[in-house]
């Protein structure tokens, strides 16, 4: 019972308080990375290699909810056409793509 009475050295409070700190602000830091950054850059990742696997013929949803099929392609661009009406042909970035359907042959 008097161990849970006494005080702690004046010298090692101020240490242990320190490092105690210091761990605690490495696993909040480690806790952000792991369940907000590290998803982001996955999630990056494979919108960047659905881009760089996009053909001609492949039905595509833009990030303004629009589906097309893809029609040309070029370095940062595509030419995407848009419903039933054939002269609807937009240019847009291919980061303005969302989602990737291959066509089925």
């Amino acid at each position: 019972m008097n161990l849970l009475l006494t005080e702690a050295a004046p010298g090692g409070s101020i240490a242990g308080t320190l490092i105690g700190t210091i761990l605690y602000f490495a696993f909040f830091i480690f806790i952000m990375w792991f369940f907000l950054l590290r998803p982001q850059g996955k999630e990056k990742k494979r919108l960047a290699a659905m881009i760089a696997g996009l053909e001609v013929g492949d039905c595509v949803l833009t990030t303004s909810g629009f589906y097309g099929i893809v029609i040309g392609i070029s370095d940062d661009t595509v030419i995407v056409e848009f419903g039933n009406n054939k002269n609807c042909r937009i240019p847009m970035e291919k980061s303005a793509i969302s989602r990737v359907e291959k066509a089925t042959n």
